[in-house]
């Protein structure tokens, strides 16, 4: 069975690279031009295997990022994770982009602008998708409507953390060209409720089961997005945006369905866990199982200038670690070189090449959920401060720690902050996110940028938007400080 599956997203890839990364790298935010044969063309939704691919293009786009390229998502592991105070850049290391990120010192041409263009060309493939497939008389019903909620969620998907990478944000939703090229930015209250829209529209189309690549059969693969990704999503940016009773609502749903269960820490990345809500299956051969694994896990020699081992974890993420927090033993490991030792995450295990595939890249899993019930409680929702310590002591009995001591508002907030720290980090920039929203940012960061040795300025906590889209279009303003 996986082998067919192996095959069929060989298949589909094929097409997928025709249809799909023709347009996708375009650097342009919303000038999209119509390509004469792409993912506009009518004929692309004229029979399930080919409209399939649209979609499995993206994720295939996903899977293959590359750890040193900045612009898809997964890299915000990395660039995020030292953005933030997670990661240390080694220091014979000569990669400018890596400094930029790390010094917090992006430019409009120094780092910062990647993730713009290239997730830009993928929203103009969604909102083709839906157009494309709003239209089709041909296609399957069901496959149909499966394509449609996949298309509302990867939109939101990207929209979602371009919003917080970006703040105000230009939301095209056609890929009229003509019309788009003007848009201003609407602010991120905006933007996240179109994020819902998409979402709750993603939660009524998308069925309850993992699909095969046909879309048609039910599959042990959790890597094609269900009801459940959209909800899990949808619990997230209802928590940012601080709807705390549909974060809770959400978060709960999504909790209380059998298909999801936490399991133990080393199991968590393990390929198809019970913990999993969405990952991405490898699709490249020659490679590890995940881009994670590869540059994280670090030599026997330690960290180096050379792709891919520039980074390890920051002494004041390991401080954070309480005692006895398993967490610590599972999912951080070290090496010793000379004098010096340097401590890496370790929640991907396997960074051998041609090795079997037992891991995935988590994209959406359980336990965020909990830490998102648990924050929307303690901000009121639910059952309120008691139900919130219940969840928080859910994930902290799992990493083999005591019931937590907060019990003041106050105090549980700070430690479901903590408790995400040491849960989610290097989790596709969740940290960077969480001092943001929670405006902990200039505290930390002041800390953080001095042991850097650079200087801390609220402006950074955006990046910047390129140059040449600010020029095409005189309504987009460029974030304060660049």
């Amino acid at each position: 069975m996986f082998m067919k599956f192996i095959r069929l997203i060989i298949y589909q890839c094929l097409i997928a690279f025709v249809l799909v990364f023709g347009i996708s790298g375009c650097t342009k935010l919303v000038t999209v031009s119509s390509p004469a044969t792409s993912v506009t063309d009518a004929s692309v939704y004229s029979a399930d295997a080919t409209a399939i691919a649209v979609l499995t293009g993206l994720y295939i786009q996903l899977s293959q990022t590359q750890y040193f390229s900045p612009g898809g998502l997964p890299t915000l592991s990395e660039y995020a994770g030292l953005s933030a105070d997670e990661l240390t850049l080694w220091s014979g290391a000569n990669n400018p982009n890596s400094l930029a990120y790390y010094t917090n010192t992006l430019s409009v041409s120094a780092g910062g602008t990647e993730y713009w263009g290239l997730n830009y060309g993928n929203i103009y493939t969604c909102n083709a998708a839906i157009e494309g497939l709003t239209s089709s008389t041909t296609l399957t019903p069901s496959v149909k409507q499966q394509l449609l909620g996949e298309s509302k969620f990867m939109r939101a998907f990207y929209y979602f953390y371009l919003v917080n990478l970006y703040g105000d944000l230009a939301v095209p939703l056609t890929t009229n060209y003509t019309s788009n090229e003007n848009l201003p930015r609407a602010s991120i209250a905006e933007v996240y409720m179109q994020i819902i829209a998409d979402l709750k529209d993603a939660q009524n189309l998308l069925g309850s089961d993992f699909l095969d690549a046909t879309l048609l059969n039910q599959s042990p693969q959790r890597i094609r997005p269900t009801k459940w990704a959209a909800t899990a999503l949808l619990a997230r940016a209802y928590l940012y945006s601080g709807n705390w009773a549909g974060a809770d609502s959400a978060a709960s749903s999504v909790i209380g369905n059998a298909q999801f269960s936490l399991t133990s820490l080393d199991s968590v990345f393990l390929a198809n866990s019970s913990e999993t809500i969405w990952s991405l299956q490898p699709v490249t051969t020659g490679i590890t199982n995940t881009q994670d694994g590869e540059l994280f896990i670090l030599p026997s020699s330690g960290p180096n200038s050379a792709i891919p081992n520039p980074v390890y974890l920051s002494n004041g993420l390991l401080d954070n670690f309480e005692t006895g927090d398993q967490r610590r033993i599972n999912w951080v490991d070290s090496v010793t070189v000379g004098t010096d030792t340097f401590y890496y995450p370790f929640k991907y295990k396997v960074n051998a090449q041609d090795t079997a595939v037992v891991e995935y890249l988590m994209m959406l899993r359980l336990g965020e959920q909990f830490l998102i019930r648990a924050e929307a409680e303690a901000e009121g929702a639910g059952n309120g401060l008691s139900a919130a310590i219940a969840d928080l002591n859910v994930i902290r009995n799992r990493a083999g720690l005591n019931n937590t001591t907060a019990s003041t508002q106050a105090d549980i907030l700070a430690a479901i902050l903590h408790e995400r720290q040491v849960e989610l980090f290097t989790e596709l920039g969740q940290r960077w996110f969480d001092l943001k929203r929670t405006k902990a940012i200039d505290a930390v960061m002041n800390l953080a940028c001095s042991v850097k040795g650079t200087t801390w300025n609220t402006n950074q906590q955006l990046y910047p938007l390129p140059l040449l889209d600010i020029q095409e279009d005189p309504k987009l303003t460029q974030n304060p400080g660049y």
